[in-house]
């Protein structure tokens, strides 16, 4: 689940920049004061994007960042005299005063790259360790040898069956194997 943090030093201004982010229809997750805050509402999501001031109570934004697990985006809304020189790896930045249409595209653009991210990692094939491969060759050539299938058939059927199961091919391999040996 992707979350949203909001937080400043001051309680007022963080529940302003959730109010508009609410009605802007995305959903926060948390609004705070302190580092130790965010970091709290952090643990409790996949993903997120922490929208902050430049100094919080309990520490600098770019401390906040380091603490962060890396599947995190920082948004800081700052004077542009406080971030100018460049920002940390996973920060982008937003002139003070805050536009509203700024503040709600920035974060939108934001969620949209994490989803694409996500989409992509979703997308590449898992690695099998060489032991799970062992034991998915052994299955199908157990398959072949008993039923009389091809190697794309035995491949097919144990594809299937893990679909089917909701368990990964290799569970599944063992499953076969436990069944079919006795």
């Amino acid at each position: 689940m992707v979350g949203i943090i909001v937080v400043f030093p001051n309680k007022d201004n963080a529940a302003n920049i959730r109010n508009l982010l609410a009605r802007g229809g995305m959903t926060v997750t948390g609004v705070c004061t302190t580092g130790a805050q965010a970091m709290n509402y952090a643990d409790t999501v996949d993903e997120g994007i922490v929208v902050c001031g430049y100094k919080l109570k309990d520490m600098l934004y770019s401390e906040l960042r380091e603490y962060l697990p890396s599947n995190f985006e920082m948004l800081l809304i700052a004077s542009p005299d406080k971030w100018s020189s460049g920002l940390a790896d996973g920060v982008m930045g937003l002139n003070m005063p805050l536009k509203v249409y700024d503040l709600l595209n920035t974060v939108e653009m934001m969620l949209e790259s994490m989803n694409r991210r996500r989409r992509k990692r979703k997308q590449e094939p898992k690695e099998r360790n060489p032991k799970q491969q062992e034991v998915i060759r052994r299955a199908k050539e157990l398959l072949m040898d008993r039923n009389n299938m091809s190697e794309g058939e035995a491949h097919r059927y144990l594809q299937k069956n893990s679909m089917d199961s909701g368990t990964n091919m290799a569970e599944t391999a063992e499953m076969v194997l436990s069944i079919m040996a006795k």
